[in-house]
């Protein structure tokens, strides 16, 4: 995709949603970052359900490590994956709190090293939490990336990349989010909404829907 079409492709999603939100809920980076490792291979109303009533009672490490796993894994139990998870949410939260003073670390390296939180999840915590201009491979992106033409890639790290290096910097701290929300919404994995995509003439996808 030509640099042009690029400005006007992210010009286009910025005008049907100027201020761009992720779907997860919480209350402070530490419940973002639940969520986020939470929300790998489930969806976020899913996660939702489950972390209501959970940041209710464990809104801060200590709270969490408290509570314990077995307690952890009651509230999560509908999410998949759900005893890796709260393994990891117990983890993490002792990490935080005997590394970096129970605050979430605005740092990839030190969020990687944290159990259950790979690049992904760092770049949306970095992103959501601090404002940083990161995007966050998920399916849905990385989807985009091939099947518009905006940066196609063999794995989410490529893509990635190509979406750093092409994307307008006045555009990337949102970047992450319309990109998601469209893929969710209109760009869908089985039956893209092409007569309702606001950049269909800008994709470059062979198989657009009528």
């Amino acid at each position: 995709m030509k640099k042009a079409d690029i400005e006007e492709f992210y010009s286009r999603l910025q005008e049907q949603m100027p201020e761009p939100k992720g779907e997860l809920h919480y209350v402070n980076p530490y419940t973002l970052l639940v969520a986020v490792v939470l929300s790998a291979q489930a969806t976020d109303v899913g996660v939702n359900k489950a972390t209501g009533p959970l940041f209710k009672v464990a809104d801060t490490p200590e709270k969490m490590v408290a509570l314990g796993e077995a307690k952890v894994r009651h509230y999560v139990k509908t999410i998949g994956l759900f005893n890796a998870k709260a393994k990891n949410v117990i983890a993490l939260s002792k990490l935080l709190i005997g590394e970096h003073g129970s605050e979430v670390p605005r740092d990839r390296e030190a969020l990687e090293k944290l159990p259950g939180v790979g690049r992904k999840t760092a770049n949306v915590v970095l992103n959501i939490a601090f404002g940083e201009p990161t995007i966050a491979v998920d399916t849905h992106i990385f989807r985009i990336g091939n099947r518009t033409g905006l940066a196609p890639g063999k794995t989410p790290l490529a893509v990635e990349k190509k979406l750093e290096k092409k994307t307008p910097p006045h555009y990337k701290l949102h970047a992450h989010h319309w990109l998601i929300l469209h893929g969710r919404y209109v760009c869908k994995a089985r039956k893209p909404d092409c007569p309702a995509c606001v950049v269909s003439e800008l994709c470059r996808f062979k198989g657009k829907t009528l």
